[in-house]
């Protein structure tokens, strides 16, 4: 029986040093603490997101693996020290920082905790050299966000980063982050309910249409966080304006969008079953990994939840979506 793996879970060491001391620049995040188990990721002077010790503490995040189930999970960094918008040089001490800091807290329980790192993927040359780093550190793969300013994934230097993670076989995990804002999107948390989505949606169309799946070797291992956006959902729509317009559609990509569905993971926070199984019908059973969003409240608990509820699943369907996927993305596929 494969164990239970969550691929999609944050971290956020708490302790980090002055990111404007070691870095340069200002404006940079920091920790509010509030109590022992309480803290505020501050960004300059405003409040971005409270967190608690489930962020920080490894005691406390095993202890909620055991009552949910979950044999082993995938720790990421929070996207928002990312720093993509900073100068390379800066943006790699930060993800050294973190990366380093995230080692520490996973060393606690090596066999269930299993670090990803970040990358300053502004730059790739220096993006490949930390993902080597952190590989060779202990690291077993590298969570990146969907974009990087107006460059999307199917961006050139974004390409030879990913020809790096196939050629040394690291798991890339794509998380959606800055989100655009404004007067409709400010409200309600509009951003994190419908940018989110769209902004996965996207990138997978970016990697299609922008023809990357044609040129990188199927030895990349790629997985889109949130059950990959709405991406699923409007495939038809996507595979009818490719033949319909494909004057203007089909970009670089050599086939439909829906060929390509075998060329990535998406993870399984979509909270009910009906939509699990569009995404199982859509994606098929061996491309839906297991993930959470722990420990943030936009995500699920119990960690499973929708996959213990989907009574469409077969036995052998529901042990692939709780670890047996997961353990191919990660390339640890059980023998």
């Amino acid at each position: 029986m494969a164990p239970v793996v969550d691929v999609h879970t944050h971290v956020v060491p708490r302790g980090w040093p002055d990111l404007s001391a070691e870095c340069g620049g200002t404006g940079w995040p920091w920790l509010r603490v509030d109590s022992e188990r309480a803290a505020m990721i501050m960004v300059g002077e405003t409040e971005f997101r409270p967190i608690g010790a489930q962020c920080w503490d490894a005691p406390t995040r095993l202890a909620d693996m055991a009552e949910d189930g979950v044999d082993v999970q995938v720790v990421s960094p929070t996207p928002v020290f990312f720093s993509y918008d900073r100068p390379a040089a800066q943006a790699v001490k930060v993800a050294k920082i973190f990366n380093d800091l995230t080692l520490e807290l996973c060393a606690e329980q090596p066999d269930r905790l299993v670090p990803f790192c970040q990358v300053p993927l502004q730059d790739p040359e220096l993006a490949c050299a930390e993902l080597d780093r952190c590989l060779a550190a202990g690291h077993a793969g590298v969570e990146i966000g969907n974009h990087v300013g107006d460059r999307d994934l199917d961006d050139p230097g974004i390409v030879m980063f990913l020809q790096h993670c196939a050629q040394v076989g690291a798991p890339v995990f794509v998380h959606p982050w800055d989100m655009p804002a404004g007067p409709r999107l400010d409200r309600w948390m509009a951003r994190w309910l419908t940018g989110m989505p769209a902004e996965t949606h996207l990138s997978v169309l970016a990697l299609i249409l922008g023809g990357v799946f044609d040129r990188v070797p199927d030895t990349l291992r790629l997985c889109f966080a949130h059950g990959g956006g709405s991406f699923p959902f409007w495939l038809g729509r996507a595979d009818n304006a490719w033949h319909r317009r494909g004057d203007v559609v089909r970009g670089a990509s050599q086939r439909p969008p829906s060929a390509y569905t075998d060329r990535f993971f998406v993870d399984s926070v979509v909270f009910e079953p009906a939509a699990l199984r569009l995404l199982v019908d859509t994606m098929g059973e061996d491309r839906v990994v297991l993930g959470s969003d722990y420990p943030y409240p936009l995500g699920e608990r119990p960690v499973g939840q929708v996959v213990a509820k989907a009574d469409f699943l077969t036995a052998p369907q529901r042990a692939k979506l709780l670890g047996g996927n997961a353990l191919a993305f990660l390339g640890r596929e059980q023998r």
